[in-house]
């Protein structure tokens, strides 16, 4: 995935940050156990934050312990303790990096050795777990499919990415996956795909890569340009897509305390919009 769904850290209380940052290192740790150490190399903020909200929602308890890092060796850190949980969402992650290298291959016609170095814990991750990896292949390859007939519906390219989201949280949750939880799923999807879009505006431009957002407005020659002649419609897109968001997370009946979830997806996203909308690379200008 990207990693643009942080938390506001500005506004994040300490107990969150501690828990936030110990998912974030038990997450690593999971995805070493599942797919090997090559695999930590794409731990990202999209999935712990995934992690944050299904621990929660399937009422799996985090546990966490003093462990030692295998970067910050001398020092022990807060870090949860790896659970099954962990585990398949550490395996999707390898998945999801894969798929993402895969396309830039396609897309930018680059990232091959990328690629290759993901290949091996690529394989551990679809030897446990197939089912998610069918459902990312198959959302990747209409979205690719979208792509190359040069879509210029919004809504429809952004679709698979969204569907995608909405039917690996049905995976991993099984038969107690309520709407409410599924429609955020799908909404959060749309609201990467779309970000992520708008993030890289003049990087497409500038390589010819496919954007939705280049695709429908030929006009702009960058994404300042852009986003001043059209930003009221695009704060009401991404407004519609968070307002969605909100409903549906505050439908959600959890399990724990949900001020984490609450300050990623209340603050966070639309903090991480306005950056974007602000022409800041929203990708290095939040620490978690």
């Amino acid at each position: 995935m990207f990693g643009y769904v942080k938390t506001d850290y500005q506004n994040l209380i300490v107990k969150d940050t501690v828990l936030y940052q110990s998912m974030y290192c038990g997450l690593c740790k999971a995805i070493g156990k599942s797919c090997g150490n090559r695999g930590r190399f794409c731990l990202n903020y999209d999935l712990t934050f995934l992690s944050v909200l299904l621990h929660n929602y399937m009422n799996n308890d985090v546990v966490i312990e003093k462990q030692r890092c295998i970067i910050h060796w001398f020092r022990r850190k807060p870090m949860a303790k790896v659970d099954e949980l962990s585990k398949r969402i550490g395996a999707l992650n390898v998945i999801l990096a894969y798929h993402k290298c895969a396309d830039d291959v396609l897309d930018e016609k680059k990232g091959g050795i990328k690629k290759a170095f993901f290949k091996k814990p690529y394989k551990k991750a679809i030897k446990k777990e197939p089912e998610l990896d069918k459902i990312v292949s198959k959302y990747y390859q209409k979205l690719i499919k979208l792509e190359k007939e040069n879509c210029a519906s919004i809504d429809i390219v952004a679709d698979p990415f969204g569907s995608m989201m909405r039917d690996i949280v049905s995976c991993l949750v099984g038969d107690g996956s309520h709407e409410e939880l599924l429609n955020l799923s799908y909404g959060l999807g749309k609201w990467i795909y779309l970000i992520d879009a708008l993030d890289d505006f003049d990087k497409d431009i500038k390589k010819g890569s496919y954007n939705i957002f280049v695709n429908c407005y030929a006009d702009a020659k960058s994404k300042e340009m852009f986003i001043s002649q059209n930003r009221k419609e695009l704060e009401r897109l991404f407004g519609y897509i968070l307002s969605d968001i909100n409903g549906c997370a505050r439908a959600i009946k959890y399990n724990f305390n949900h001020d984490l979830t609450d300050n990623i997806l209340f603050l966070g996203l639309n903090a991480q919009t306005k950056k974007i909308m602000e022409n800041c690379k929203c990708k290095n200008t939040t620490k978690y």
